[in-house]
């Protein structure tokens, strides 16, 4: 028999699978957007491991064809109209170059649904998550205009207290957010992140 938390994980995938979208975290990122209303018509997005492309897909949908969507991350994503893609590391300095140069202005919104590939060690995990989010954290730093707005994904443990404290420095609004699609026994938490001190 299945368990709530799984059941309600089916039904995501399920309904991923019937919208078109990439991946179940799709739901994640639009019931963010639900809640904070963070991505608008004609914005400027670059979403950082955005791989298999189901948030930039989301993102599609609301900044529409006048707005730019660039999507970073090391694996492989399948291209998607209207969409740049770059294959990269985020921890390659050249990619905010590169990111500023296609932007031609900076981004209104940054995200960041950063996970390591996980090895089950929850110290080892827990670290190497925390440094990818403060290394999205430098990126946006670099190409998010002022005012502008990001979402971290974190996982939850001894360093989240600091690298969280690190962030409100820089914004001057944050909001923790579960969204429903997430595993309920899951430690990640989302970080959104409004009014960015430029």
């Amino acid at each position: 028999m299945l368990k709530l938390s799984e059941a309600r994980r089916d039904v995501y995938r399920r309904m991923a699978k019937s919208k078109g979208y990439r991946s179940r975290s799709a739901y994640k990122l639009l019931q963010i957007n639900y809640s904070y209303h963070l991505l608008r018509p004609r914005n400027r997005v670059v979403d950082l491991g955005s791989a298999p492309g189901g948030w930039l897909q989301v993102a599609k949908e609301y900044v529409g064809v006048e707005g730019v969507i660039i999507g970073v991350d090391t694996r492989l994503i399948e291209p998607i109209e209207g969409v740049t893609i770059l294959q990269a590391s985020i921890e390659n300095g050249e990619v905010m170059n590169a990111v500023l140069s296609l932007l031609d202005h900076k981004a209104d919104v940054v995200l960041s649904d950063l996970s390591p590939n996980l090895s089950g060690i929850w110290d080892l995990d827990h670290g190497r998550q925390i440094s990818l989010t403060r290394t999205a954290l430098e990126v946006a730093q670099n190409i998010l205009r002022e005012n502008g707005t990001s979402v971290f994904k974190v996982f939850e443990g001894d360093l989240y207290d600091s690298l969280k404290k690190e962030i409100k420095n820089h914004f001057n609004q944050i909001y923790v957010n579960k969204p429903k699609a997430s595993r309920q026994r899951s430690s990640e938490q989302y970080l959104v992140c409004f009014g960015f001190k430029a």
